[in-house]
């Protein structure tokens, strides 16, 4: 079974956080929420509380195959300060490991240069901080092992394009007809 790691932080937009946790779960990846804020309540941008799975110093990451950052302020800036997920998201980056982020987060991976001579994508009046990208306005790009997203109205195709990756395009596309998206 395929493994996905989804970093949460105070301030994390829930919608981006928990579209990709429900649709991955569904296509029967298993999916771990983690938090980065050494507690497992995690408080999102628009105050909904949420428990993560487990803490990031409990996990080992060797088994996972994705690695999700959601946007969402400041959630990004928290998960942008986290010196042991910049290590473990080079590291993937390094392995070929699938990377995804959202909105505000794709921020984080061009600030670790993971974004150099790749086509990516993000919030508008992110694009700056996609250091050495390509930049696009298309709602999920995916370059190599990277898959970037705009925001919270992208995150349903976000969260199919990792299906995709993950489980096949029959699989996302099997997916898609069955939560009634672009039917």
């Amino acid at each position: 079974m395929s493994k996905l790691y989804i970093f949460l932080a105070d301030g994390f937009e829930e919608i981006e956080g928990l579209t990709v946790v429900d649709v991955l779960r569904r296509a029967g990846v298993e999916v771990t929420m983690v938090s980065v804020m050494g507690k497992k309540n995690i408080v999102g941008a628009h105050h909904i509380t949420l428990e993560a799975d487990a803490l990031f110093e409990e996990c080992d990451f060797s088994d996972g195959d994705m690695f999700v950052l959601p946007g969402g302020m400041p959630g990004t800036l928290h998960l942008g300060e986290h010196q042991y997920l910049a290590e473990l998201l080079k590291k993937a980056d390094q392995e070929k490991k699938g990377i995804a982020a959202i909105c505000a987060a794709p921020s984080v991976l061009g600030d670790l240069g993971l974004l150099r001579s790749r086509k990516a994508t993000c919030y508008p009046g992110f694009e700056e901080r996609l250091t050495g990208a390509s930049i696009s306005t298309d709602l999920v790009v995916t370059d190599g092992h990277i898959t970037t997203s705009r925001g919270m109205g992208t995150a349903i195709p976000f969260a199919l394009e990792l299906v995709t990756r993950m489980c096949g395009k029959e699989e996302s596309d099997t997916l898609s007809k069955s939560i009634i998206y672009n039917i």
